[in-house]
């Protein structure tokens, strides 16, 4: 790192540092910044070029353009500030995500005065990519913001920057926000993980029993029986005596399926990279989820035991994302 890069690194440190997060933040004249754009620089030495041409040549219309021209500016640069000024803003706490895809979350911008706000932009600060919006007068906008998690884990939400250029571009208008808020980022699954493995025996029982195979296809079946819940079909098996031309249909035997607990178990995976074994373990979980069997997790020392429902999968991700 060079050290005009270094020196920005402390600044930007110490000035964030002074800014408590908070997933809520009301804007005033003491967190609302202003400095005059490139635009604005330029307007201001054209303006300077037109007073000394003024003053050389006495002319009564270049003090009058010069000093209507500078009049604007200096209520644009009123208005420009105001724009921000008074806004408040609250962070919608953001959903778990995937690694690898975008994650985004919403932002409020609520707008107490009797006028209309307008070119409004927020962003990851630093990121460049801006979302813009108008705040209408005493109503709310809400803006999406996108931004790519680095890896899986618990992550906080990046500062983010809101500012405005209304109604000259000639000023900008920022203000920082360091949101309190945390983004939980699950491990991307596995793009072709293998089979789920088999079911293991629950402890003390020596009955044979059924095992988990393939796709979640039990080995222990029985004819269907009115009133099987359609979870219970073995499809696959349906849809081959379909095309044998018979219209029989199997279930998997519930009673010999309890038997067997399926456990998702990081040693079953068959491998030895740490993150390799989440990911195959996070499409298990996902597999064994969109099937409706009950299953377990575990990893190092940590165990969850066995159920189903969208509360067990979001446990089971939950502790492959934080492992």
């Amino acid at each position: 790192m060079n050290p005009a890069a270094a020196l920005r690194h402390r600044i930007d440190g110490w000035f964030l540092s002074r800014r408590p997060p908070s997933d809520q933040i009301a804007l005033t004249q003491r967190n609302v910044y202003i400095v005059p754009t490139a635009a604005g620089w330029m307007l201001g030495a054209t303006l300077l070029v037109l007073l000394v041409a003024s003053i050389n040549y006495q002319l009564n219309l270049g003090y009058l353009l010069t000093f209507l021209l500078a009049g604007s500016v200096a209520v644009g640069m009123h208005v420009c500030h105001a724009t921000l000024r008074g806004l408040a803003m609250h962070l919608i706490a953001p959903d778990a995500q995937y690694a690898g895809a975008a994650a985004v979350f919403r932002v409020v911008l609520h707008n107490e005065r009797r006028r209309a706000r307008y070119g409004i932009g927020l962003a990851v600060r630093g990121s460049g990519h801006w979302a813009w919006t108008d705040v209408p007068a005493q109503g709310t906008s809400t803006v999406e913001i996108a931004f790519q998690p680095p890896r899986r884990g618990l992550h906080p939400v990046p500062v983010l920057t809101a500012e405005t250029r209304f109604p000259l571009g000639t000023f900008r208008v920022w203000t920082v926000w360091r949101p309190a808020a945390k983004m939980l980022v699950y491990p991307a699954p596995e793009a072709h993980a293998p089979p789920l493995p088999p079911g293991e025996p629950r402890e003390g029982d020596a009955i044979a029993a059924a095992t988990t195979q393939g796709a979640g296809e039990y080995d222990g079946v029985r004819p269907y029986r009115r009133g099987d819940p359609l979870k219970l079909v073995v499809w696959k098996k349906a849809a081959r005596a379909q095309a044998a031309g018979s219209d029989e249909l199997v279930s998997r035997d519930a009673e010999q399926a309890q038997r067997h607990e399926l456990w998702l178990d990081a040693q079953a995976t068959g491998l030895a990279d740490l993150e390799g074994r989440i990911s195959r373990l996070t499409a298990w979980v996902l597999q064994a989820d969109r099937l409706g069997l009950d299953y377990g997790l575990r990893i190092g020392s940590r165990t969850v035991a066995p159920a189903q429902g969208e509360a067990h999968r979001r446990a089971c991700l939950e502790v492959l994302a934080t492992c």
